[in-house]
């Protein structure tokens, strides 16, 4: 598989040697992911809108509801810069400015397309639900063609991007190695808990409805 190609906007000017150009690693990062911001300009001032994103391929979709800002913004080819990060740990150093994250993350900069065919639009919300719950699409109704009419997809072509990655444990110095403050790499206190039940369905679940693979 072919990595991307370095551009200016995506070469890393500070700590290179954490820049991954490999499709395996950003599309990993990118399958992990449930939240992506996306970056645009409106009116000559920076957006970021958060929302939710998944990958087929070498594309990446976003959606919304067909009258959102950001949907509408997209569509007319705004150029965008999407960005995912994952939270690994805590970096804990002997002084402050060495405390970090373990962190996995991707840039994507392009201009993004609206996917307008209907029965497109179905397979590739249909892959969001898989990705999101594998299993729970066999569970559901099919969607209406008017919930169909009303989410808004664009597509972003996975041309421009890179990963960054930290991993390990804190940086130490000369100047830290004596202090008794113990240092340590602390795992990410955020992750997937098991479903609770709720008042519309009291039963309790069998089975995680969220792939093992979303715990860390």
């Amino acid at each position: 598989m072919q990595g991307f190609e370095k551009t200016k906007r995506t070469t890393l000017k500070r700590l290179h040697e954490r820049g991954h150009f490999d499709r395996d690693t950003a599309y990993a990062i990118l399958d992990e992911a449930l939240i992506c911001h996306v970056g645009i300009i409106v009116d000559g001032a920076p957006v970021v809108i958060p929302t939710a994103c998944w990958h087929d391929g070498d594309t990446l979709y976003l959606h919304g509801s067909s009258a959102s800002h950001l949907i509408r913004t997209l569509k007319l080819g705004a150029e965008a810069c999407v960005t995912v990060s994952l939270l690994d740990g805590l970096v804990m150093a002997r002084s402050a400015f060495h405390h970090s994250f373990n962190y996995r993350s991707v840039v994507i900069f392009g201009r993004p397309e609206a996917v307008e065919d209907a029965a497109e639009k179905r397979r590739v919300l249909r892959l969001f639900v898989v990705r999101v719950a594998p299993g729970r699409g066999e569970e559901l109704r099919p969607a209406t063609d008017q919930e169909i009419k009303g989410t808004g997809v664009v597509r972003l072509s996975l041309t421009e991007a890179s990963a960054k990655i930290r991993t390990g444990p804190p940086s130490t110095t000369k100047r830290t190695t004596a202090i008794r403050c113990r240092p340590a790499s602390c795992p990410s206190p955020w992750s997937v808990a098991w479903p609770s039940p709720t008042p519309a369905s009291p039963r309790a679940l069998t089975s995680p409805p969220i792939s093992p693979s979303r715990g860390r």
